[in-house]
């Protein structure tokens, strides 16, 4: 089964995944550490988890499966989720992957340490119409990419034919 795992706490696209869920007749959990609003269908689950910050990224990483999808901005928990073979988009369509998270890593420890010195203050750029579009086209291009693989694997999918 291929679910959705949303790591809800600041999440701008949930309505986004509730959307794409349902057209295409997925499952989505939506996690976080206090209870969330969500539409009452059968295909949605609301995850309250209690305890630390990192509950939910930690709720998400146990359940989360191979070729699942995390929804999230939380770069740890993408390593985590990518470690157990599921794909991880954050909320502006961007996909991470096993060759982008190192970088990724680096990148948010080097950010870390500069807020943390004073250099840099601010924090990431508003969200806007065009990431929302981004994020829906990643969303169900990643859908249909694992949904053609599975289809390859299990013969119900013809493979691409190879080069000369």
């Amino acid at each position: 089964m291929l679910d959705i795992y949303v790591d809800a706490d600041a999440c701008p696209v949930k309505e986004e995944v509730y959307r794409v869920a349902e057209r295409c007749g997925l499952k989505v959990y939506v996690v976080a550490n206090v209870l969330m609003r969500v539409p009452p269908r059968e295909w949605i689950e609301a995850v309250v988890v209690k305890g630390s910050a990192d509950a939910a990224d930690d709720w998400i990483a146990e359940h989360i499966q191979q070729d699942d999808i995390a929804i999230s901005a939380d770069i740890p928990l993408a390593d985590r989720c990518l470690k157990k073979g599921a794909h991880v988009l954050g909320s502006k369509g961007q996909e991470l992957t096993i060759e982008t998270i190192g970088g990724a890593l680096a990148t948010r420890a080097l950010m870390d340490h500069l807020r943390g010195s004073g250099e840099v203050t601010g924090g990431p750029a508003a969200f806007t119409p065009r990431d929302r579009s981004k994020f829906l086209s990643k969303l169900d291009a990643v859908i249909q990419r694992i949904r053609r693989r599975r289809g390859a694997v299990r013969g119900d999918v013809a493979e691409p034919p190879s080069a000369p």
